[in-house]
């Protein structure tokens, strides 16, 4: 008898693999401000956080395509050119995060708030990826 292991998160562990070892082979085009994430989900669909402080919602940009959800944008600070920083560590720069769910979504029903630096991102799944509940009917 053979075994198979199962890996339901597979694929998506390896692209998340992958999409952080091509950033990483080229660094001058990839983006300079990390944005850490949450990803919660439920049998609707997920909802997303991010912690972006000091953005300004008009400079996030969201992409949802079948499974996957974009974040990008730039984090923008005030820097006197004429100082001379003894210690400079605010981040400043563009972002992007690229999450990949194990669900198709419903991009049209998406919703984005940000409130107090924080991004609440709600991404219903697709009705197709959706539990369904099936009645049975006694002959």
């Amino acid at each position: 008898m053979m075994m198979y292991m199962r890996m339901p998160y597979g694929r998506w562990m390896m692209r998340r693999w992958l999409d952080r070892a091509l950033n990483e082979e080229w660094p001058e085009e990839s983006p300079t401000v990390w944005v850490p994430v949450d990803v919660r989900a439920d049998d609707n669909g997920y909802e997303i956080t991010a912690l972006l402080p000091g953005v300004k919602a008009e400079d996030i940009q969201i992409q949802i395509q079948d499974n996957t959800v974009t974040l990008q944008g730039e984090l923008k600070t005030e820097a006197d050119e004429k100082a001379t920083y003894i210690l400079r560590e605010r981040p400043q720069g563009r972002f992007m995060r690229v999450i990949h769910l194990p669900d198709e979504l419903d991009a049209a029903s998406a919703e984005a708030s940000l409130k107090d630096g924080v991004l609440t991102l709600r991404v219903p799944k697709a009705a197709a990826a959706r539990p369904r509940t099936i009645k049975v009917v006694s002959r």
